[in-house]
């Protein structure tokens, strides 16, 4: 039986006394379950399937699993007519797992909106273990040679956690987004998370739903034998 590092132990039992606080509507909606820790791939993998997500690990690591929770809601996602215009007239191709890492450097990027990024050295390096190990994935939009759009996220079971995204020309994150839901939809898989809604989320056509909703709901999709 593997030994389990003491520092993820103790973030482990943080978590998991929050998870049960939320279980009984004690944890406030925020929902910060856990400060500190590293981001081992092996910790991220077990947060995930719990419902919580890192932040920022500066000036320390912090977990999260908010109330509500912003999600994607796959069965009903309808992709815009004038997005299905756009592709055709650019003639855009679509790509998964073509550049992980150059996609999460790009998401990584500081842009006019978004000046600084939560997006440090240690998310790259431990999100690209995730994804040698086969539990993270990126889509990739491509106007000739070059990348042009794309996100990345989590995948477990019937799972997809957004991480965050990209766009180097005017749609082509919405872009991304349309193809990783037909994707997924293609998959069998049954739920998108979007962890916490913003506007530019709401205008991609993202919802909220209760945290216990989204718990039940992971539940469900973790247990389904996919693949991404």
């Amino acid at each position: 039986m593997p030994i389990i590092p003491r520092w993820r132990s103790a973030i482990l039992d943080q978590m998991r006394r929050k998870l049960g606080a939320a279980e009984s509507a004690e944890l406030p909606d925020d929902g910060l379950v856990a400060v500190g820790g590293a981001l081992h791939p092996d910790l991220l993998e077990q947060a995930y399937r719990m419902g919580i997500f890192p932040w920022s690990s500066e000036p320390a690591l912090t977990w999260w699993c908010p109330d509500p929770r912003a999600i994607f809601e796959l069965a009903s996602f309808r992709q815009p007519r004038s997005l299905r215009k756009r592709i055709r007239q650019s003639g855009w191709t679509f790509h998964l797992d073509r550049d992980f890492e150059g996609t999460i450097r790009r998401c990584a990027e500081p842009t006019a909106d978004r000046p600084s990024t939560w997006i440090t050295e240690d998310f790259v390096a431990s999100y690209c273990e995730l994804h040698r190990r086969g539990k993270a994935h990126s889509v990739e939009v491509c106007e000739g040679e070059e990348v042009v759009g794309g996100l990345y996220g989590v995948s477990m079971g019937g799972f997809f956690g957004g991480e965050s995204m990209f766009r180097r020309r005017d749609d082509a994150s919405k872009a991304a987004l349309a193809h990783l839901i037909s994707h997924l939809l293609s998959r069998g898989f049954t739920l998108l998370d979007a962890q916490v809604m913003n506007p530019h989320l709401a205008n991609l056509g993202a919802i909220e739903i209760s945290r216990a909703e989204f718990l039940r709901r992971l539940r469900e999709a973790l247990a389904l034998p996919h693949t991404f």
